[in-house]
């Protein structure tokens, strides 16, 4: 059974509402940006390639040849900016991405 939310950091995930919020502002996600929130809250720490994040949150199997993930990437960190927590998302120098609850910390394998 998948649980109804899921710690990010400050942010709590709501798989009800298919948002997150930080304490009792909601930051208003679209699906794909809850999508891709909720999958790196998975593994906090854990780097997750740009491959893998295509096939879990979009379901393709192929490189795109398109930036879509770093838009969606950057548009959750614009939301996060008002509270302060847009490192909570942090790219790895490989291409990949991390939850990073505790920024500053050495970027993990990816």
């Amino acid at each position: 059974m998948m649980p109804r939310f899921r710690e990010a950091g400050d942010v709590t995930l709501d798989l009800l509402h298919r948002d997150g919020r930080v304490v009792d502002s909601w930051l208003g996600l679209h699906p794909r940006e809850f999508a891709l929130l909720w999958r790196l809250a998975e593994q906090p720490g854990v780097c997750v390639s740009r491959k893998q994040l295509l096939a879990d949150v979009w379901r393709i199997r192929y490189e795109p040849q398109t930036n879509s993930l770093a838009v969606h990437v950057a548009r959750v960190r614009a939301k996060l900016e008002p509270f302060g927590l847009a490192r909570l998302i942090a790219t790895h120098p490989a291409g990949g991405y991390f939850l990073d609850p505790a920024s500053g910390h050495a970027a993990p394998a990816c």
